[in-house]
């Protein structure tokens, strides 16, 4: 795309986008996209262990991991929304499919970001892939109800699960998120409840960047991999 377009990242949980797409939102916004970020919980339940071993209420910590979330969103210069419908486990319910269909209706994105179809460790992540892959058709559908117009054909991607052996990850595309890694580590050290994964995310970035040069020539540090939902369209190859 010649011109800077708009990119949707749907999390999960309100860490998810960071270890996965952070790269990706700092590397948009550098270029002049508009970027926006859809949390649908704060992974209270599931994903802040070590706040209910320090016993945190889950309103605080709710409160903390929204926190996390906006500094992370804000070093990586993204628009951030919560949706707030509980994790472990997200229900899809007829208000969230049509608030993300509305969502997508109003802010028209290029490219779509979200997790993997299939996860075996976290029924969360496959189930707001699905979500997201449905609420894309249903704005492009005429008949849909929404004040806003249809949409054309934004591109979905999956980001990289956390165990992609298991998941059937299939790497489409290597991100090169050198010139904004550091942005990324500013936005993970924000989640204070994960500390354990600040590391492991940085590892997984080096090892990205070690294929994004072997495959491409180019001296590449870090990368993000992202796997494909639709054919790409073109007039040659690329």
């Amino acid at each position: 795309m010649s011109q800077p377009g708009t990119l949707f990242v749907v999390s999960a949980h309100a860490a998810d986008f960071v270890w996965r797409a952070g790269g990706a939102i700092a590397l948009h916004r550098s270029q002049g996209w508009k970027v926006r970020v859809l949390c649908l919980s704060f992974g209270e339940r599931g994903e802040s262990a070590r706040l209910w071993k320090d016993g945190k209420s889950l309103e605080e910590i709710k409160a903390i991991r929204r926190a996390e979330a906006e500094q992370a969103a804000a070093i990586l210069g993204a628009d951030i929304r919560f949706f707030d419908v509980g994790d472990y486990p997200i229900d899809v319910t007829p208000e969230l499919r049509d608030g993300l269909v509305q969502e997508i209706r109003a802010h028209r994105p290029d490219v779509i970001l979200t997790h993997t179809f299939l996860d075996p460790y976290n029924a969360d992540h496959p189930r707001t892939a699905e979500l997201v892959r449905e609420a894309r058709i249903l704005a492009q559908a005429h008949g849909y109800p929404s004040e806003h117009p249809p949409i054309g054909a934004p591109q979905l991607y999956s980001f990289e699960p956390h165990q992609p052996e298991q998941c059937q990850f299939r790497i489409d595309l290597l991100l090169d998120i050198t010139s904004v890694f550091d942005k990324k580590r500013q936005a993970m050290e924000c989640m204070q409840a994960q500390e354990h994964l600040w590391a492991y995310y940085t590892d997984v970035a080096k090892r990205r960047g070690v294929q994004a040069g072997r495959n491409s020539g180019q001296p590449i540090v870090y990368a993000e991999a992202y796997q494909r939902v639709f054919p790409s369209v073109g007039g040659a190859f690329v």
